[in-house]
């Protein structure tokens, strides 16, 4: 029953994205839905596309080891990055009307800060995608008893959700969440109260776990227990900020306050929700304490899915992995369209393939998405560490390259192209410097790259000129993308004709 329900669980997910590519008829829609999308759909594909494979099985993973302190990066660091990018970035985004947020750089900044930045946003969600392609192959070796393998797991999982992605978009994705959303939410907590009758009730949970020193949150040594802790915390919280999906998820809404309310409403459900995967997974530990043991030593991952599975009746193992399918693959699609839109967008068609046409663009990103797809599915397959960690890795790059320029560019006027370009090889060589030689003690080389990318764009700045002129600035609201602006120009230009004759 458990396999036959995922079957078609997967089947429905592909005609969905089926039904979604009726609607794609450009890039525009493609990339952002042509921006269509009303508050629930807006809020639904920024929790579900955040609820990931890290969420269920990672950071629950994560807090039966260490506790709070470890879960710092995601959710905490995750869940207000959603927020802060809502409160402080989503309306001043919004109104530039692009397509990526590569097309920022370049209309703040120039072309080469584009293109060093687009390429540090698609690096890194290498290690995020991947994450969620391994957490499929687990999940498909788990219900299928061991009948199949994780990597043959992993090829099935990819295979789908590249399917359903490359017709349908964001429209497919936007489409999918709101179902997804749902099961997560039903599904999460119906299995918590489930599994909180065999524990005494949630209170003896959080009990035990408080007295276990789990819910320890706060570094209670001095500085060199405070400043890995600020560093893993802002990792997350900033880093996340300048990734393509939440620009995604901004522009995407149909107005304005759609995307400031649906990135703050979005990221505060999915602060709330990330707890009961991590109650579940305690709760594991409760309940049979020898074998839940055994797997903490050995893989911690696989202790919620081995809870459900040894302690829950059929029904509620397809509620689970149903949710956990559901959360998957809704982060899988997203964090897939997400990097391909910006490498065609800003590399490819600005770079390396000029003057396409919208259809070919549109073409460009569904060829990118599958060799993207094929890319991360080789890494996911030659992986070594755990979900949790390659997700928490994948923004350390983009925190010590793309964060202070778009920060900067949106609220400090003086903020010019020289600074940019300086803030960038600041963050990136200290960074990689501290990485490569391991010598930043207890200073975590991406805090480092981030308080350095920050003094390069001031002193860059500050400093006079000599790298060259800045792009001419347009004022932020008559930024238009390049899709939009001609498609005003063809309709437009006949009426001036006629005005004159």
């Amino acid at each position: 029953m458990l396999i036959w329900f995922i079957v078609i669980y997967l089947m429905f997910s592909v005609g969905i994205g089926l039904y979604a590519s009726t609607r794609v008829h450009n890039a525009k829609d493609f990339a952002v839905a042509g921006r269509h999308l009303p508050l629930p759909m807006v809020t639904a594909t920024v929790f579900a596309t955040w609820f990931g494979a890290e969420t269920v099985l990672g950071i629950s993973a994560t807090f039966v080891e260490e506790g709070l302190h470890g879960v710092v990066a995601d959710p905490f660091g995750a869940s207000l990055c959603l927020i802060l990018a809502g409160l402080f970035f989503a309306n001043k985004l919004y109104r530039m009307n692009l397509l990526t947020i590569g097309d920022y750089y370049r209309a703040r900044y120039s072309r080469p800060v584009e293109l060093i930045t687009s390429i540090c946003i698609v690096i890194s969600y290498l290690g995020w995608v991947s994450a969620q392609i391994m957490a499929l192959g687990l999940v498909f070796n788990v219900v299928s008893g061991g009948e199949v393998s994780r990597e043959a797991g992993m090829v099935i999982g990819a295979s789908i959700v590249l399917t359903y992605t490359m017709f349908g978009g964001m429209w497919s994705v936007a489409l999918l969440d709101i179902v997804q959303m749902t099961v997560i939410m039903a599904g999460m907590l119906f299995i918590a109260y489930l599994v909180s009758e065999q524990t005494g009730g949630v209170a003896a949970v959080v009990a035990h776990a408080d007295a276990a020193g789990k819910l320890d949150f706060w570094p209670r040594g001095d500085y060199t227990q405070w400043v890995p802790f600020i560093g893993a915390w802002v990792t997350m919280m900033l880093g996340s900020i300048p990734q393509q999906d939440v620009f995604q998820r901004i522009t995407s809404a149909k107005n304005e306050k759609t995307a400031v309310r649906g990135s703050v409403l979005g990221g505060s459900l999915y602060f709330v929700f990330a707890f009961v995967p991590m109650f579940l997974a305690y709760s594991a530990t409760l309940i049979d304490p020898q074998v839940f043991g055994s797997l903490l030593a050995e893989d911690s991952q696989l202790i919620l899915p081995t809870l459900i599975l040894q302690h829950t009746p059929v029904f509620a193992q397809v509620i689970f992995f149903g949710a956990l399918l559901a959360a998957i693959m809704s982060c899988s699609s997203a964090t897939l369209l997400a990097p391909s839109v910006t490498f065609t967008e800003n590399i490819l068609k600005h770079f390396l393939v000029k003057n396409m046409t919208d259809r070919q663009l549109l073409r460009a990103m569904r060829i990118v998405l599958v060799c993207f797809g094929m890319l991360v599915l080789g890494v996911a397959l030659n992986a070594e560490v755990s979900i949790f960690k390659m997700v928490e890795n994948a923004y350390k790059i983009t925190l010590v390259a793309a964060f202070t320029p778009l920060a900067f560019g949106l609220y400090w006027k003086r903020a010019n192209n020289q600074g940019a370009m300086l803030a960038i090889v600041l963050g990136l060589s200290s960074w990689i410097l501290l990485e490569v030689f391991e010598i930043g003690g207890i200073w975590p080389p991406q805090l480092v790259g981030l308080l350095m990318s920050m003094f390069g764009m001031v002193v860059g700045s500050l400093l006079p000129n000599i790298i060259g002129k800045p792009l001419p600035q347009e004022p932020e609201h008559a930024y238009l993308h390049h899709h939009a602006a001609s498609q005003t120009e063809h309709v437009a230009a006949p009426l001036h004709e006629h005005r004159r004759e």
